[in-house]
């Protein structure tokens, strides 16, 4: 595996800079190499011996705290021991580790900031969630919904150059070119702060207010499927920033990654 680039590190904990396309944890359905494989090897982890073993989450998750989607790059924490993890983990749960995203969305917004509201609950789709909404049926029987909160706010209104969104349109037919001149030029560019930490929370409270992230092939649906890829090469949603009190010091601490140049390269076809 490719070493990663560590943004922090001490003897208690690590801040790496996952690169888009890296799964965190390891699954059955996982044939890759991860990111908890680079941990566990780089950390030198190896299970106690069965007459000795506890349940720990610690060593099942190679120490690592938190999870960001394959897609999305970004600012991790690694735990390089027990007391670290449990430590940081529970920050997590009482929501005092604060996180930044940066984002391109479709669409543009009315205000310059604002927050999204909406309980999530996972799909039958096999890796798939939705903001709740009891009056559908297609909620009937599902797992209890989790409350989840993100807030935004508008870095940059953009648009697609004419020039590139041309070159773009052309293969595509008539009704679909007239969907794209609608709905396909225009952009925002936002910070975002997800107040919990749902699973693709971020993606999916963006979708139920109609700005997917764009390059987000499971949530921007079919047609921007189709257009996202020619200009956007991933999803463009980029982990910033994380500030948290560190567990041996209990000083805040605060570390940021700038933008990853294949997103800032998309600025180049907007203005």
């Amino acid at each position: 595996m490719t070493p990663l680039k560590i943004i922090f590190e001490d003897p208690d904990l690590l801040v790496v800079d996952k690169p888009c396309g890296l799964v965190v944890n390891r699954s059955q359905t996982i044939r890759e190499e991860t990111l908890q494989d680079w941990a566990e090897e780089y950390l030198g982890l190896q299970q106690p011996p069965a007459d000795k073993q506890q349940p720990s989450a610690f060593f099942d998750r190679s120490g690592i705290v938190h999870r960001l989607d394959r897609e999305t790059s970004g600012l991790l924490l690694v735990a390089k021991n027990q007391k670290v993890f449990e430590n940081l983990q529970a920050q997590f749960r009482q929501r005092k580790v604060k996180k930044e995203y940066l984002g391109l969305v479709h669409g543009d917004f009315e205000d310059d900031q604002g927050e999204i509201i909406g309980a999530i609950v996972r799909l039958p789709q096999r890796g798939k969630f939705a903001v709740f909404d009891g009056r559908k049926r297609v909620f009937t029987d599902l797992p209890q919904a989790r409350e989840a909160r993100t807030d935004w706010a508008v870095i940059k209104r953009l648009t697609l150059k004419e020039e590139i969104f041309g070159e773009i349109v052309k293969p595509f037919g008539k009704k679909l070119k007239k969907f794209f001149s609608e709905e396909g030029r225009v952009y925002s560019y936002l910070r975002l702060s997800p107040l919990t930490g749902r699973t693709h929370q971020i993606r999916v409270h963006l979708k139920s207010i109609h700005h997917p992230v764009v390059g987000d092939r499971l949530y921007s649906g079919r047609r921007f499927g189709k257009f996202d890829p020619l200009f956007c090469p991933r999803m463009f949603l980029h982990a910033s920033k994380i500030a948290f009190s560190h567990p041996k010091t209990k000083k805040t601490v605060e570390f940021s990654s700038p933008l990853p140049f294949d997103l800032q390269k998309i600025f180049d076809k907007l203005e």
